[in-house]
């Protein structure tokens, strides 16, 4: 008997078609592709009450967003036949089945590059650490999320790491068959280094391993179709600065610093980097402008002034963002909640969002830089 064949005394064929269409439309929440393309959608059925039961495949039985999942497609299932009863019953693709599955993802593209149009990449980096760059990309992420965008945010400070804490999640990625799967969070498709090892086991990478571990981030991660990748990028211009920018050829700069002179003199250096390697600038962030106090809302400018117009002056790039540094702020990065989405009346959160807004549409020529090349 059919899957639609088993007529109910409650629900009729062309309803039970109607279920299983609505239902086909759910998206896999970590694949963002609809549940019937990606072969996830098992039988469709209704007993002789009246209540409909529909089974559903996933890539792993431990998959984490199994709940949320669950609702959509119960959700999905009642649109079509208000008042039912709906039963969601999970199983588990067979090893055959996630290896066909796998390789029809890695065919329609499994790289950042992937889509009908390549998404906005930017390198952000700094010279020295401490300067909040990563409290700065994980902010813009969810802002630009926030607008609609698809945003993906590759963590790639392999040692010291900080994306799990500021967006308060360390759940292992989903992998399927070599294929790794962003893990998700505040809107933003996530890679870390944090979530392939304990909380407080060192990383002790180094030279070709770093390489590898960052193409395969790159190229063995199921992004999906992308408006923004941001790349975190550790601070100073070594190994893994270097490699990503050959990994990732057509990223924009985008610099970091405190108004600090010291601070400022050492992200000269990654600025003049990247120009030597004709990647362009798409401008400047000055964070911890000010400290803005929480009773009066003056500003001191803590760590001096005009570090982040000196850098844009000397990069021939504008100063896009001057971030105040606030109690919100700071008290969202140990809750794990960005602040643009924690407190977002906050000073600090209204000129990162206002960032988001005005980061401008950069594209890099690629014509005379080498690219990376890869044999059958």
């Amino acid at each position: 008997m059919g899957l639609l064949g088993r007529k109910a005394s409650q629900l009729t064929a062309a309803q039970l078609i109607g279920i299983r269409a609505a239902v086909g439309r759910v998206e896999d929440p970590e694949m963002h592709r609809p549940i019937a393309d990606l072969g996830m959608l098992g039988e469709v059925t209704a007993d002789r009450s009246g209540r409909v039961r529909v089974e559903v495949r996933l890539t792993t039985s431990s998959c984490p967003l199994r709940e949320t999942f669950g609702a959509a497609v119960a959700a999905a299932a009642a649109a079509v036949v208000p008042d039912t009863p709906v039963d969601v019953e999970f199983g588990v693709l067979d090893e055959r089945a996630r290896r066909d599955l796998a390789m029809m993802l890695r065919g329609s593209g499994a790289a950042a590059s992937s889509g009908p149009v390549a998404p906005r990449i930017y390198a952000v980096a700094s010279g020295k650490g401490g300067v909040g760059k990563s409290s700065v990309t994980a902010n813009l992420a969810v802002a630009l999320a926030d607008q609609g965008l698809a945003v993906g945010l590759l963590d790639a400070d392999v040692w010291g790491y900080s994306v799990p804490q500021l967006f308060g999640t360390r759940r292992a990625p989903v992998a399927l068959s070599g294929l790794m799967f962003p893990v998700e969070a505040h809107g933003v498709r996530l890679m870390s280094t944090g979530f392939l090892v304990g909380e407080d086991e060192p990383v002790v990478w180094r030279g070709p391993m770093l390489h590898k571990a960052l193409e395969q981030f790159l190229g063995d991660v199921h992004w999906g179709e992308l408006d923004v990748l941001l790349l975190d990028l550790p601070p100073g211009t070594g190994d893994i600065t270097l490699s990503l920018l050959e990994l990732a050829p057509t990223a924009a700069l985008l610099a970091v610093t405190t108004p600090q002179p010291a601070a400022r003199a050492v992200a000269t250096r990654v600025v003049r980097m990247a120009k030597d390697m004709r990647m362009p600038v798409a401008g400047v962030v000055e964070n911890m402008s000010v400290a803005t106090c929480e009773a009066c809302g003056h500003g001191t400018p803590l760590f001096g002034a005009g570090g982040g117009a000196e850098l844009a002056d000397g990069a021939g790039a504008p100063l896009l963002a001057q971030v105040p540094l606030d109690m919100a702020l700071r008290e969202a990065g140990d809750a794990g909640v960005p602040v643009v989405r924690r407190d977002p009346g906050a000073p600090s959160a209204q000129v990162l969002r206002d960032l988001a807004s005005s980061l401008p549409v950069v594209r890099r020529s690629i014509v005379g830089v080498p690219l990376p090349l890869s044999v059958a």
